[in-house]
């Protein structure tokens, strides 16, 4: 039977850490994914306004196959400096494609809405590329959930998003892992009480163990933060199979149900939704169809969890635009 990892985070894939850094006062932050060694890597997006950094050259038809790090970060367009700090940061340490005698760090990024959550955001010069270095000095195997990181400033309909993550290992032996900032239009939950959408996914209460919800309301007429315009879901899946950029495309695309499972509305063309999807290639496939139908279909899992877990372990902080979703618990 499938199992979660130890972490239940998504560096239970070997060779990945995450890092975080957070700016409370400007309620802001940047997460960043480092492997021990360069990764290879493809992206889906769904949003219809999305923020990105070096997407283009993960295209299953282009030059260079493999990542050195891949950012999610706050800041909506000034967010994508995070990318240029990392990429300084990493130069500094010898990594980086090697070009000649000159190494380029190849690290895809991708932003989120969050200027008016309340933060001050009066800055005299972008904090984001000193954000991104602080977030990839930080990277190890444990890491913080909720209020940090990417997720430090999020919102979503009706509670505080977050930075979530979920792994889960299947019977093949490859493990699977999600990392999500979640800053939706949408809600992870029905109406304002405790059930989450991904409820039907849950595994050893790992989002509160409220159970499925049991009466809805009107679900063509979702609630939102449109008027906030505040939007945007970004995220990675993982895995240690082996896997070419092609079917990393395909794993992504396949992990954007995991938002449409969890987020009510997701996809909306106010959120610029995201997903990178990372190989390690430590474990050679045995099928190349049915292992890649079942490694997609445990990242959207994952994915689902991962967003649940986020609004879960959000925490409050000063000047609030919303509630936490642990208020919903007395």
């Amino acid at each position: 039977m499938p199992h979660i990892g130890p972490r239940n985070l998504i560096t239970d894939v070997p060779g990945l850490r995450v890092g975080n850094a957070s700016d409370p006062a400007i309620k802001t932050g940047a997460t960043v994914l480092i492997g021990d060694a360069p990764f290879t890597c493809g992206v889906h997006i769904m949003g219809g306004a999305p923020g990105t950094r070096e997407t283009d050259l993960l295209a299953p038809d282009k030059t260079v196959e493999q990542v050195d790090a891949l950012v999610l970060s706050g800041g909506s367009a000034f967010g994508l400096d995070a990318g240029s700090g990392v990429s300084d940061a990493l130069r500094a340490q010898g990594r980086g494609f090697a070009v000649g005698d000159q190494l380029v760090p190849i690290v895809p990024s991708a932003i989120l809405f969050d200027l008016i959550n309340g933060g001050a955001k009066n800055w005299v010069e972008n904090p984001y590329k000193a954000l991104g270095k602080q977030a990839l000095a930080a990277a190890g195997n444990n890491f913080t959930l909720g209020s940090t990181g990417a997720g430090t400033g999020c919102t979503t309909a009706n509670f505080k998003g977050g930075l979530g993550s979920a792994s889960i290992v299947l019977p093949s032996g490859y493990t699977v892992g999600a990392l999500v900032a979640v800053n939706a239009l949408g809600s992870a939950t029905v109406g304002m009480g405790p059930h989450f959408w991904a409820a039907p996914f849950e595994i050893n209460g790992e989002f509160g163990d409220q159970g499925v919800a049991q009466s809805y309301p009107e679900t063509h007429l979702p609630p939102n933060k449109l008027a906030a315009h505040a939007n945007t879901t970004i995220g990675i899946v993982a895995t240690d199979a082996t896997l070419t950029q092609a079917q990393c495309t395909r794993i992504a695309t396949a992990a954007h149900d995991g938002y449409a499972r969890a987020l009510f509305p997701s996809h909306t063309p106010m959120d610029g939704d995201l997903i990178f999807a990372a190989s390690t290639g430590a474990m050679p496939l045995e099928n190349s169809v049915s292992d890649v139908l079942d490694l997609g279909h445990a990242a959207a899992i994952c994915m689902a969890r991962a967003i649940a877990r986020a609004v879960f372990a959000a925490t409050p902080q000063e000047n609030d635009s919303q509630p936490c979703w642990s208020s919903t618990i007395v």
